[in-house]
């Protein structure tokens, strides 16, 4: 079992940032992939990024592409999203995952561990 920790989140005006943190403990070895989600009132959970422990492909969604940044710090079993140029629309609940799997990086059933998830709201 795997225990994602999400913290960062607040309150930001337009066009500023935040960098949320997750911070990942139990079977961490197991862990092939992280990604961010994020679920806007009324709406769906939607893919924002994602990141291999070992180096390989980086993702993004087309909302986020440019502005937000996804890195993680493996001595420290954390992945991080730096969030730049924040937009109103960006306002959510934002939520780290864990797969042990390599494919379908934008796909929430990948997924097996979650966070309890993490509020930004950006005003405008």
């Amino acid at each position: 079992q795997v225990q994602l920790v999400e913290s960062g989140g607040g309150l930001v005006q337009a066009g500023g940032s935040l960098r949320l943190s997750c911070a990942a403990s139990g079977r961490t070895f197991s862990s092939v992939q992280m990604g961010w989600f994020r679920q806007a009132p009324g709406k769906e959970r939607e893919f924002v990024a994602a990141i291999s422990w070992s180096g390989g492909p980086i993702y993004y969604s087309g909302s986020v592409k440019g502005r937000f940044t996804i890195s993680r710090d493996n001595a420290k079993n954390t992945v991080y999203l730096q969030m730049n140029s924040l937009k109103p629309e960006d306002t959510a609940v934002y939520y780290c995952a864990r797969s042990r799997y390599a494919t379908a990086a934008s796909s929430d059933r990948t997924y097996d561990s979650w966070g309890q998830g993490t509020q930004v709201t950006v005003s405008s």
